[in-house]
């Protein structure tokens, strides 16, 4: 019985987490791509409608070890392959059925209990600005870095235009190839923007 409990208590974690990323998801997509305002009494009904989808899959594969258990149910010979089950394992079949149908049954639960609804809402909102954050705060530190502030600027000035040369400007001149240079206006060849980049800084 403890083993049981255990691994549906595991199996109801990992389900959380999945749950809490859809939702987060949602979030961010709401808030960023339809410029919405965050609204927790409109993302609840998806949160709930997730939980019960999470649940429903946990109920297909309660199923599914059924009926792999009934037509493993007497036979004793060698199995052909990973999912050939034998008689010998409709024991442990028979486990992940409960095991499964008792995450299904934690996560219905939940998405009838308002409370756990807005405990999930705020995790996934939580999770939601954490990545807002972290990348307004790469976006900063780009846009924010300065060459005499960077005491690794000049070592690594040389990688950065390498990189320039083999990835980006290839990829700049295979597309105005493609699109034409009407599409793109006046662009300058790559070797001079290169040769232009290159070159050290004028004095102001």
């Amino acid at each position: 019985m403890g083993r049981n409990a255990d691994a549906i208590a595991e199996g109801v974690s990992i389900a959380a987490a999945a749950a809490r990323l859809t939702v987060r998801n949602r979030i961010l997509v709401d808030t960023i791509a339809r410029n919405e305002p965050f609204d927790p009494e409109r993302v609840a009904p998806f949160a709930r409608e997730t939980l019960l989808a999470l649940a429903t899959e946990q109920e297909a594969a309660a199923d599914l070890a059924r009926k792999q258990r009934k037509k493993a149910w007497g036979k004793y010979s060698d199995p052909g392959s990973t999912h050939d089950y034998r008689d010998r394992d409709t024991r442990n079949l028979r486990r992940r059925q409960r095991q499964y149908n008792g995450v299904a049954k934690v996560l219905r639960e939940r998405a009838d209990d308002p409370e756990a609804i807005d405990a999930l809402v705020a995790d996934a909102r939580q999770a939601a600005w954490g990545d807002v954050e972290s990348n307004l705060q790469r976006r900063l530190v780009a846009e924010g870095a300065r060459p005499d502030l960077e005491p690794d600027y000049a070592k690594m000035r040389a990688a950065r235009m390498q990189s320039l040369r083999l990835v980006d400007l290839p990829k700049l001149a295979a597309h105005r190839r493609r699109v034409g240079p009407s599409a793109l206006g006046t662009v300058e060849d790559p070797e001079d923007v290169a040769a232009a980049l290159d070159s050290p800084p004028t004095e102001t």
